[in-house]
């Protein structure tokens, strides 16, 4: 059985990325990219469906022994393992090399104290746990191959199948250190070069090091920033600069609920604000590149902008449910790809203007196709702002006009209109000041319960919605704002769970709610994130910075976060590590470091 998501690290190569649970146990890796099918897919079944154990030797009838002690080394994606025995210390360093020919897991065991018998199982199901390979030897090296793919196991250990699976039974001593390698290559191809993982070690952590660098945040909250920082780059397909929103799939919003989704995908929403994040934490490079994979992806339709799109800008992400994975702790269905591409999501085109203009502030290098598109981007708001969509949080009921899409096309208009003012791009200046004007007028006349003195999640609706919250963030209006106030005062006593946590928007339990699935979730944690930001903006710094460090409690010991928090079981749920979670923990960072908002 798969360990509590918590239980996780995340090891990658910017490419791909591997889950790693506490007793050693690879349960999730997808192969040669991140939406690749998985050759352990452990994690949404069983082992059965593939996974590789490296650790300490234990009975047959036993749970698997965790490690006492576990680590980044550093600032870098380089985890460290460590288990006391009876018999001794022992530890294991597991890394992804950035990727310079085949793509690769390196696991490499260290002899601390004593004599550590222990025991490799590795156990290759590719197509998501679907397909058995042929493993055979080739030329001293042990192969799996199946289809289009081949997967290359490498070690000095002593090797010997048993029951579709390779074993390796070996003793560490102080000062042994073995390595274990798997490279993946297409397999029509030669073979790829042996590793060297002492070699491949090195570079790894000065990889990580000299990244690092470059960070120009040194406020209190340092830790937590960067290893959200790390995350981030750890989600970014470095070949095209493409970030997905998580690198796994169908990890549920409710355990035992259907709210499993693949997110294994680039959302133009989650990436840009994910590009904001680095801006303004120093990397630039990165905010380059996704501006590149943008232009790239959207070029020549952007009237059929869509709300995501593959790592390397595919537009077809056809959803399909795979029978034969029972589901994380039987969470079912598991999901790959995602019907929601095409929805009409409104927002995100406030969103990607949003990046291009921060992108623009902060002096990134001109791209006079950015502006381009920006301009082609506000015309086809022009002729469908007012209309109902799917809105922020992909729901398969009913479109609706979402308040928060609304607000969005307004800061899509409104940076927009700031471009053209600044001479670096030329457009109909006073009919989009006009549409502005129209916009706002409209979001507060129909968006608005004067009764209640709140916003509400769309026209004509008493629900309330947590991303709500952004209205003061993108300035639609000042925090000081009386509606603003009482829209987070509402939030407060309507969308809070028990330990104060805020949820997306209510939900009705068996019964199919505003979002179309029965089923509840667990707190969203970037719209608790944002409500410590809006706290801090109306002055209540002291509200702000309990609730963003009670938030940073919720990371495993590794400094990771999930997608949600369950209130009633006390756990991390959804995909994870997700994207969508650590930038708004940057972002908080910043806001409250820049108030002094901080303790001692």
């Amino acid at each position: 059985m798969a360990g509590r998501i918590e239980d996780y690290a995340l090891i990658g190569d910017m490419q791909t990325a591997a889950l790693v649970c506490r007793d050693g146990t690879v349960d999730w890796l997808c192969l040669p990219r991140f939406d690749s099918h998985a050759i352990f897919a452990g994690l949404l079944g069983t082992e059965e469906h593939g996974f590789w154990r490296l650790g300490p030797a234990h009975a047959a009838e036993a749970e698997p022994p965790t490690a006492a002690r576990r680590t980044y080394r550093g600032d870098s994606l380089i985890l460290e393992s460590e288990w006391d025995t009876p018999r001794g210390t022992v530890r294991v360093t597991d890394f992804m090399p950035p990727r310079d020919g085949a793509p690769q897991l390196i696991r490499i065991v260290e002899g601390v104290c004593g004599r550590v018998p222990m025991r490799s199982e590795l156990r290759m199901r590719f197509s998501y746990g679907r397909v058995v390979p042929w493993v055979h030897k080739h030329e001293g090296r042990t192969v799996a191959v199946a289809g289009p793919d081949s997967v290359w196991f490498d070690t000095e250990a002593e090797t010997y199948g048993k029951d579709l699976t390779t074993y390796a039974d070996f003793t560490v001593a102080p000062g042994d250190r073995i390595a274990f390698t798997i490279s993946w290559e297409p397999s029509h191809k030669q073979p790829p070069a042996l590793p060297e993982p002492e070699q491949s070690l090195t570079a790894t952590e000065d990889f990580w090091r000299e990244w690092v660098e470059h960070c120009t945040y040194h406020g209190p909250y340092r830790e937590a920033v960067i290893r959200s920082l790390i995350t981030l780059k750890a989600l970014t397909y470095a070949p095209t600069g493409g970030i997905v929103a998580a690198p796994t799939t169908s990890l549920p919003e409710e355990i035992g609920g259907v709210r499993n989704w693949d997110y294994r995908y680039t959302w133009l929403r989650d990436a840009a604000i994910t590009l904001s994040s680095l801006l303004r934490t120093g990397y630039r490079e990165e905010a380059r590149a996704w501006r590149e994979w943008l232009l790239r992806a959207v070029a020549g339709d952007p009237e059929n902008l869509q709300i995501m799109y593959g790592i390397a800008g595919e537009r077809e992400l056809g959803e399909a449910e795979l029978d034969w994975l029972p589901g994380y702790e039987r969470s079912g269905p598991v999901r790959v790809g995602n019907g929601a591409a095409h929805q009409l999501q409104l927002d995100v085109y406030g969103e990607v203007t949003e990046a291009l203009h921060l992108a623009h502030m902060t002096g990134l290098a001109r791209n006079d196709y950015a502006s381009v598109l920006q301009l082609k981007l506000i015309r086809y708001l022009e002729d469908h702002w007012n209309e109902p969509d799917e809105g922020i949080w992909e729901v398969r009921g009913p479109r609706r006009h979402f308040v928060h899409s609304k607000v969005m096309a307004w800061v899509a208009v409104d940076r927009t209109i700031k471009l053209i003012e600044s001479g670096d791009a030329d457009g109909p200046l006073e009919r989009w000041q006009e549409l502005r004007d129209d916009i706002h007028r409209d979001v507060c006349e129909k968006g608005y319960d004067k009764e209640r003195n709140t916003f509400t999640q769309s026209y004509g609706s008493k629900e309330l919605d947590a991303s709500l919250l952004l209205i003061p963030q993108m300035g639609f209006l000042p925090p000081d704002d009386k509606r603003v106030i009482g829209t987070i005062e509402a939030i407060q006593r309507e969308l809070s769970t028990s330990d104060g946590f805020i949820l997306r928007y209510p939900t009705d339990g068996e019964d199919a709610g505003v979002d179309g699935l029965p089923g509840d979730e667990g707190a969203f944690l970037a719209c608790s994130f944002w409500m410590a930001d809006d706290l801090a903006m109306i002055g209540r710094v002291d509200e702000a910075r309990k609730l963003f460090e009670k938030l940073l409690s919720l990371r495993n010991d590794l400094g990771l976060l999930a997608e949600e928090w369950d209130p009633r079981l006390k756990r991390q749920v959804g995909n994870f590590p997700q994207a969508f979670s650590h930038v708004p923990l940057i972002d908080t960072a910043l806001r409250l470091t820049a108030s002094g908002a901080y303790g001692g």
